[in-house]
């Protein structure tokens, strides 16, 4: 009978880490790297999609945006409220990002954002600082450049409001430039929101805006009453806009108040030569106490005049304020 070998014990240094690597099968290896690659094209992916989808912050150089990518809205910042933009961006930097479109070889074309990019160009010039050289943005793909007109139709509403001036000029701009067939088609399109009420006031602005261009020195202060006159009165008489510009050019009005006192002389009928010279005006209606110590009158021209203890700059911001709202 054949005598059995006795197994010795095992050799201790098999697991030190002298031994020689334990041999693994390479399908670990091969299938960690696969997941590594799988996850690292996604988390690309993913941002490529955020950054083509707007939901992603980037940060571009200012010479890199064109502001006149589209025709803007705006047609002039305030002075007190682009002083308190740069202050806000000085001491805190920029928090809303902008709207732009990529256009390609690393250009970017403004969509919403006119104020702040004036802003921070002018604090990078009056600083030198690095910070105000670049601009936070979202980048968007709109569709149709109609989506972007809309864009920043709506972003100035919100934030602080257009005149009418400055809403019948975008309508004006976007139909000349192709971007809607008519006015009608551009009203609604940008002011789909508002009141049908508003959208006719707005339209009856265009033709001060395509008559008198840059005649007004100040456009965004002519009000919505004289404004309406001056809408009718331009449709009905296609000279008039020649000697509007023509009798502005002449005053040079160095204020809001100047100018309107030009138009609204323009605007008067001319004097009824069977008149005498030195009739004595007709007389006006009585004013008329509103509460609150305020009274209300009317002029000549048509003008309602308030007056009273009760005219502070409290009721002038309500009163603006309901104006603005249409």
């Amino acid at each position: 009978m054949a005598k059995r070998k006795r197994l010795g014990p095992a050799n201790p240094g098999f697991f030190t880490e002298t031994a020689a690597p334990v041999l693994r099968a390479p399908i670990a290896d091969v299938a960690r790297e696969a997941a590594g690659v799988a996850a690292a094209e996604e988390l690309a992916a993913e941002l490529t999609a955020a950054r083509a989808e707007g939901r992603m912050v980037v940060r571009i150089p200012l010479e890199a945006v064109a502001l006149d990518y589209l025709v803007r809205d705006r047609i002039a910042a305030q002075d007190d409220e682009m002083a308190a933009l740069k202050a806000s961006l000085l001491a805190r930097g920029q928090q809303v990002p902008v709207e732009l479109v990529d256009l390609g070889d690393g250009r970017y074309g403004l969509i919403s954002g006119w104020r702040r990019m004036k802003a921070l160009t002018a604090l990078q010039a009056e600083t030198g600082q690095d910070r105000f050289a670049t601009v936070l943005g979202l980048i968007r793909q709109p569709a149709e450049q109609a989506e972007a007109y809309l864009a920043m139709v709506e972003e100035n509403e919100i934030r602080v409001g257009l005149s009418y001036v400055e809403r019948a000029r975008i309508v004006a701009k976007s139909v000349e430039q192709g971007v809607f067939e008519t006015d009608r088609a551009a009203l609604q399109a940008l002011f789909g929101a508002a009141s049908r009420a508003k959208r006719s006031k707005i339209g009856s602005f265009l033709p001060v805006v395509r008559a008198l261009g840059d005649a007004l020195r100040f456009p965004t202060a002519l009000g919505e009453r004289l404004g309406l006159q001056l809408g009718r009165a331009l449709d009905a008489d296609p000279d008039l806009g020649t000697r509007l510009a023509t009798a502005l050019a002449a005053a040079d009005p160095k204020t809001p108040a100047d100018e309107a006192t030009v138009l609204d002389r323009a605007l008067a009928p001319p004097p009824d030569p069977k008149t005498p010279a030195n009739a004595a005006p007709p007389a006006l209606p009585r004013p008329i106490t509103v509460g609150g110590g305020v009274s209300l009158a009317e002029d000549a021209q048509g003008r309602l005049i308030l007056s009273g203890r009760g005219v502070d700059a409290a009721l002038k911001a309500r009163l603006v304020a309901w104006l603005r709202t249409g």
